[in-house]
């Protein structure tokens, strides 16, 4: 028998087997069996997610005359997005990057003639790349970009281990005899993992970080490189909610930062500062090297009494990616998987925690920290005040609601008698966006009188309960019940949707979802009439 709604459809997935980000798509269809609500010819599109390096392909897929990943129609669509996803695409965007962050760690590296070597697994790569440049697709002179691929996986959970092994391997070549004076890199396992509700395979990818890291250390010793340890957030040191259920998001605890002269070389040792902010790691390392901190930086260094490093003297900045600080030992995956080498590294060198979360990496006090925040204030080393917080306030000031972007793609929705299509990620607190700005986006619809709005869900438990897909695509239904404007058409995981890696074949199914209407399908929504303002507030008190 067809589900009678979305929600239905979605916990029978569960009850199948499915979870939330990997979810196949459903889709609405009429009496008739015809998909209801597909992005045609002449449609306008709002993609209203708001971190930008996930939703590139599917934009491409929907608009880019010249696409050929697999067979696309030319739509001809008004597309928007709420904030630059790329400068290559040919989209309005709603809310442009205020400024282009300029004199970043490899910017000021780079003009100071140092060489820099970057390494990262694929599944982290626009990490150390875009975000740790200042949000910037610019490789300056002098850096290097070594990218070892991830394993071809639907679930890492299967792989714990990731491509850590590759990663060492890359570093100790980037290291070895005639070494640039900086190697970035990157561990992915805990966080990616740990976005995974399965126990052991977190514990593993913890224990592969520190096994890592120990060989890393082993490297950085032999090559006389001061190695220099941190993250970019937390996730697994807090990987239960009070009440004992699996938290898979991120959290608001502290980093780590260690300084780590095991070589024994002219250098050290050093006296750090015993609290900081991820902006900090910049100047920390502009002044080991002997740079002079851009006026831009606000950050300070956390060497009392900063000295720089004799010119022979190699640098490694390691970032164990999702490895938060935090004492409390229930639900702390990190202590569980017991760690050696990190602790003896804490032990026997100096070492401080950092601010990874909230107005530290321009969000909003007490929310968490995320990758993308994360990475790009450690190399910006100052506050950047992120999309999501002046947007919010647009919201609040009502500027949200004469944005020209927006004004213009309902104007043509309803001058022409063509569709408006709202998509994008369905969450209270995603890194990739909020469904208060999609609520906005349909009050908006609605004042304007466009006829036909149609939204397209996608969701993915990170730091959300369980079956919290379900949950949210419900509080939008009855958001647009409410509204009497808008109706939910596709529901999908993000992992058809949001990929990063060219995996065509993922973006190829969201699209045949939402231009094709391909997927499970349930039957049409009863008819609703006009009512009043929603209730935009979350089902839940955290997320991720």
């Amino acid at each position: 028998m067809m589900p009678a709604s979305f929600p239905e459809a979605v916990r029978r997935a569960y009850a199948a087997g499915q979870e939330d980000e990997a979810l196949e798509p459903i889709v609405r269809v009429d009496a008739e069996g015809r998909p209801v609500g597909k992005i045609a010819d002449g449609d306008s599109v709002i993609f209203y997610d708001i971190r930008g390096e996930r939703e590139v392909e599917l934009t491409e897929a929907l608009i880019d005359p010249a696409f050929r990943h697999f067979p696309v129609r030319r739509l001809g669509l008004h597309f928007v997005t709420l904030i630059e996803y790329s400068r290559s695409l040919g989209v309005k965007v709603a809310f442009p990057p205020e400024e282009h962050l300029r004199n970043t760690l490899v910017e000021a590296l780079s003009a100071a003639g140092f060489r820099v070597i970057k390494v990262s697994e694929s599944e982290k790569a626009i990490h150390v790349g875009y975000f740790l440049n200042g949000k910037s697709d610019t490789i300056f002179p002098g850096e290097e970009r070594v990218v070892v691929p991830s394993p071809q996986t639907g679930d890492y959970a299967s792989v714990p281990a990731m491509s850590a092994a590759g990663v060492a391997d890359a570093v100790e070549k980037s290291l070895a005899g005639d070494a640039p004076r900086l190697v970035i890199a990157n561990l992915a396992n805990v966080d990616v993992v740990g976005h995974i509700e399965d126990r052991k395979a977190v514990l593993e990818a913890v224990r592969t970080v520190d096994a890592t890291l120990g060989r890393i250390a082993e490297v950085a010793r032999r090559e006389k490189a001061l190695l220099v340890v941190t993250a970019d957030h937390g996730t697994v040191e807090e990987w239960f909610y009070p009440d004992g259920t699996v938290n898979t998001g991120h959290t608001k605890n502290p980093v780590p930062f260690i300084m780590a002269d095991l070589s024994g070389a002219a250098g050290g040792p050093f006296l750090l500062r015993a609290a900081g902010e991820l902006a900090d790691v910049a100047p920390t390392v502009l002044g080991l090297a002997g740079i002079a901190v851009p006026p831009e930086m606000t950050g300070k260094s956390l060497i009392e009494g900063a000295r720089p490093l004799p010119p022979s003297r190699k640098i490694l900045l390691l970032i164990l990616d999702g490895w938060g600080e935090r004492e409390d030992s229930f639900g702390n995956m990190i202590l569980e998987a017991e760690t050696p080498h990190f602790n003896g590294l804490w032990s026997a060198f100096p070492h401080a925690v950092l601010d990874s979360f909230g107005e530290a990496v321009g969000m909003p006090a007490g929310t968490v920290g995320n990758s993308e925040a994360g990475h790009l204030h450690l190399g910006a080393g100052r506050r950047v005040l992120l999309d999501r917080v002046r947007i919010d306030k647009a919201v609040k000031d009502g500027s949200f609601f004469r944005n020209e972007a927006f004004v213009r793609a309902m104007e043509r929705a309803r001058a022409t008698g063509r569709a408006l299509h709202l998509m994008g990620i369905v969450s209270h607190y995603s890194s990739h966006g909020t469904i208060r700005h999609l609520f906005a986006l349909l009050r908006m619809a609605r004042d304007a009188g466009v006829k036909d709005v149609y939204v397209h869900s996608f969701i993915g438990r990170r730091g959300e309960r369980p079956e919290s897909g379900a949950i949210y695509v419900e509080k939008v239904e009855e958001t647009c019940r409410e509204l009497g404007t808008g109706e939910v058409v596709t529901v999908m995981g993000r992992f058809w949707s949001l990929d990063r890696e060219e995996n065509w074949d993922r973006i190829e199914k969201a699209y045949r979802a939402l231009v094709d209407g391909v997927g499970t399908k349930i039957p049409p929504n009863p008819p609703f009439t006009k009512g009043g303002e929603p209730d935009p507030g979350p089902p839940f008190t955290k997320g991720g």
